[in-house]
């Protein structure tokens, strides 16, 4: 397995609208282990194909306590939602930012595992939030699109900063 490249805001790529997969093979199959590890070496709890600049409507997950449970869902579909629920989230894609977002409180959700068997799951609480989340990715949409204009502008500049305090000490502690 190998631990994959995250995209992170503002990379345009993350705007690119995912396309169906069409092939279960092989190659998807190791694209989802690499992408599990991925999530679990960044410490996240969902990783959408988008952010590691694969543009296949594929995300992996994981909300147990021990992160023991990952998930894989493959074209995936909301076909039912209710309620109303704000959770403060953050991403892979957007380091250390965090911020409120409204989503549905429950959804059902349709979806192909990679073999390809389709599946249906009611989901609700965190495992609601987290797929909404990252569906999100698959249409070229960042959880910092639902702030105002403003404050995406503060979160941009924020990361700059950190990108570049990051690239200084990178060049003050290099070893020749």
């Amino acid at each position: 397995m190998a631990k994959l490249n995250i995209l992170e805001f503002p990379d345009p790529r993350l705007t690119t609208v995912a396309k169906p997969v069409e092939n279960f093979d092989e190659s998807l199959k190791k694209l989802v282990q690499d992408m599990t590890q991925t999530m679990y070496e960044a410490n996240g709890i969902g990783l959408a194909a988008t952010q590691v600049n694969v543009h296949k409507r594929l995300l992996v997950l994981d909300v147990s306590a021990d992160q023991n449970q990952p998930r894989v869902y493959i074209n995936p579909e909301i076909t039912s939602q209710a309620g109303e629920q704000t959770h403060e989230e953050g991403c892979l894609s957007v380091p250390g930012i965090y911020a409120s977002v409204k989503r549905a409180e429950n959804i059902t959700v349709k979806a192909r595992d990679a073999d390809g068997n389709v599946f249906e799951e009611q989901l609700e609480g965190l495992h609601a939030v987290c797929i909404q989340h990252e569906m999100d990715h698959l249409v070229g949409r960042l959880f910092v699109d639902y702030l105002s204009p403003l404050k995406r502008n503060m979160v941009r500049k924020k990361l700059e900063k950190q990108r570049k305090v990051a690239a200084k000490e990178a060049e003050d502690h290099l070893v020749i």
